[in-house]
């Protein structure tokens, strides 16, 4: 068993790498090590509407009671509801079955703690331990000390009135297509735009267990950037399978990207003096054109390396409240503890009430240079990024560049891929270097 926590929970092929039996351990250790003082009700779980999430569940379930710690089920719900829930009902710890934008096939855990924060490096690898270890040393109670299993029924009417309650202007007379990726907001998204006075034209939002994120979803917005135009939208909104994302399409069908919304948002809360320190935190994925922009803006600029965890972990080490990810995984650190779609979309749609400027005119604040980005399947991402070979050039075309754009080669954090990313303002040359190091890549 390699190292079980990546960047974002316990990733992998449901039913193989993330078997039952693993989902298990997981449960009885980390109900274990999170809530071994004794307090909160017990464990929230939620999940989204992949096949295997039923399987897993059972299994999280099974682990978490067998620990004595009872178990609070809220059934199919977004990953940030499961943060505000696991705060909103004084639980101990939150869990998440999701993978997300992966593919159906795959499948995650993600624990929450008590405050809605994700876990530390140091309790994932106590977690971690204990699982290793068949959870040797966690108690198994018996009689009237085996955990109990109840039913939130209220679940997603808490996260609906809270959502609600994060803007103090209405939607009305916004006709917005809601793409909600056949995943964890199928259900709670629409019903909170409609709730909030907008025209809501739902798709995809019959999940079947299988269709998760295929062909839909932030990661493939091109059905609606289409709807948004057949249906003379003013803007359409595209989810990811666990709704912790949301991209926007502005009424031409033009997709407005994590970047563009977050100099929309800073510089909205800037003028409201809402952005503690006149910071935004981004990571090294961000376009170059969202750091001019926000020099422009007189706000400072944090980066950090790419997953959400670490843009949280610069949050708190700064003071800041604001910053994201190009992906549109954002965090609103006053709002919620992590990246939530929903709450995103909300802050966006009400700067475009209260501005009274169209999607396109706000994202038009910002010129995005070109960025190409190609994934690369590999056996073995720590191998590839130590070579020599691939350090030599990526050397040779940064050089190349001479300072005019940048290269960045990274290890995807929960699939096996590595990301070439090269940004400049030559879409040729950007294609030409592309190429070069996906083939250095894939001889690796």
């Amino acid at each position: 068993m390699g190292v079980l926590f990546g960047t974002d929970g316990v990733r992998g092929v449901a039913n193989r790498e993330l078997s039952p039996e693993l989902a298990f351990k997981l449960g009885r250790a980390g109900a274990h090590v999170l809530a071994r003082d004794g307090s909160g009700t017990g464990v929230v779980i939620g999940k989204d509407t992949r096949i295997s999430g039923d399987m897993l569940e059972s299994a999280m379930v099974a682990g978490v009671c067998s620990a004595g710690v009872n178990v609070l089920q809220v059934g199919i719900m977004p990953t940030p509801a499961i943060a505000f829930l696991t705060r909103d009902l004084k639980a101990a710890a939150g869990v998440v079955i999701s993978a997300s934008h992966n593919p159906v096939e795959d499948n995650g855990i993600k624990f929450f703690g008590p405050s809605g924060y994700k876990l530390s490096e140091a309790l994932e690898a106590e977690i971690e331990a204990l699982v290793r270890d068949d959870c040797a040393h966690v108690p198994s109670p018996v009689g009237k000390a085996v955990g109990h299993t109840f039913q939130v029924r209220d679940a997603a009417g808490r996260y609906e009135q809270y959502a609600c309650g994060t803007v103090n202007t209405d939607l009305k007379g916004l006709k917005i297509v809601v793409d909600c990726a056949n995943g964890a907001a199928y259900y709670v998204a629409p019903r909170i735009y409609s709730r909030m006075g907008a025209e809501v034209v739902p798709v995809f939002n019959h999940p079947d267990g299988l269709n998760i994120n295929d062909g839909c979803g932030s990661t493939h917005p091109e059905a609606l950037m289409e709807a948004v135009v057949a249906r003379g939208a003013d803007l359409g909104l595209a989810h990811d399978g666990d709704a912790d994302r949301v991209l926007a399409v502005d009424a031409g069908g033009r997709l407005v990207d994590g970047d563009q919304i977050m100099l929309i948002c800073a510089r909205h809360l800037k003028d409201k003096g809402m952005l503690a320190n006149n910071t935004v935190v981004v990571t090294v994925m961000s376009n170059l054109g969202l750091h001019l922009a926000l020099k422009d803006s007189g706000i400072k600029v944090v980066e950090t390396k790419v997953g959400d965890r670490y843009v949280l972990e610069e949050l708190l080490r700064t003071g800041a409240v604001f910053g994201g990810e190009q992906s549109g995984h954002i965090i609103f650190l006053d709002l919620n503890r992590t990246g939530d779609g929903i709450l995103t979309a909300l802050q966006l749609l009400s700067v475009m009430k209260e501005s009274g400027q169209s999607l396109e005119e706000l994202a038009g604040w910002m010129e995005r240079l070109p960025q190409l980005l190609e994934n690369i399947p590999v056996s073995d991402k720590q191998t590839v990024m130590s070579s020599p070979v691939l350090a030599k050039a990526i050397a040779e075309e940064e050089k190349m560049l001479n300072g005019t754009g940048r290269v960045l080669v990274r290890p995807s954090g929960t699939e096996p891929l590595i990301r070439v990313m090269v940004e400049g303002r030559n879409k040729k040359q950007l294609q030409e270097i592309t190429g070069r190091l996906a083939k250095v890549i894939k001889e690796l």
